[in-house]
């Protein structure tokens, strides 16, 4: 995975709340290949009518090469653990998610796909929104000292530790595992020299 450690772009406003898996991409369209990209089907009902036509959706006025941050209100991600739903957005082209809260697996995917889910106080999601006003803003996001930036308000974010270790040095799980080789080491050492027999 790409590492991420600051992020600067315009921002996406998607002032909905229960954004749910079914609606980041709709279950019909996770029979296409991943090859091809996951991107084009991101929010695919709420971007599109029945006939194909483009409705007025916020994410219909987004260039993929400018926007990479996306601000959500509460229960982003929730529904089914499909990581499809994942796919698409980091397919479109976005690395981080700022929101109040998400689904618990959603969240996990996120992380195992190099996109940042940063939780804020609710508090905080809607100033940003407010000050976004509906339109693309530019943004920055700060993993290293966990602050977000929109002109001149600054809010923090949390993140589970672990994830934020994992996102800044471009990790997956087996690459954590790796950077404790020594304590691995050790371990195994210690641990036959007091059960010599276990070897």
């Amino acid at each position: 995975m790409k590492p991420i450690n600051k992020l600067s772009s315009l921002a996406c406003p998607m002032a909905l709340e229960n954004v749910d898996t079914d609606q980041l991409i709709p279950a019909r369209f996770m029979k296409e290949s991943r090859d091809a990209g996951y991107g084009g089907f991101l929010l695919h009902d709420l971007r599109f009518g029945d006939s194909g036509a483009q409705k007025d959706f916020i994410l219909n006025h987004v260039d993929a090469s400018s926007s990479q941050i996306m601000v959500a209100r509460r229960n982003f991600g929730a529904g089914s653990s499909r990581e499809a739903a994942v796919y698409a957005l980091a397919d479109f082209g976005f690395r981080c998610v700022i929101a109040p809260s998400f689904g618990d697996i959603f969240a996990s995917n996120s992380v195992n796909n190099g996109l940042l889910p940063a939780l804020v106080s609710e508090k905080d999601c809607e100033y940003l929104l407010s000050a976004l006003g509906g339109e693309l803003r530019q943004v920055s996001v700060d993993l290293q000292e966990q602050s977000i930036t929109l002109g001149n308000i600054k809010v923090p974010f949390d993140i589970n530790p672990t994830w934020r270790l994992k996102l800044l040095n471009g990790w997956d799980d087996i690459d954590l595992t790796m950077a404790e080789t020594p304590k691995i080491k050790r371990f195994r050492e210690n641990y036959l020299h007091q059960y010599p027999w276990q070897g």
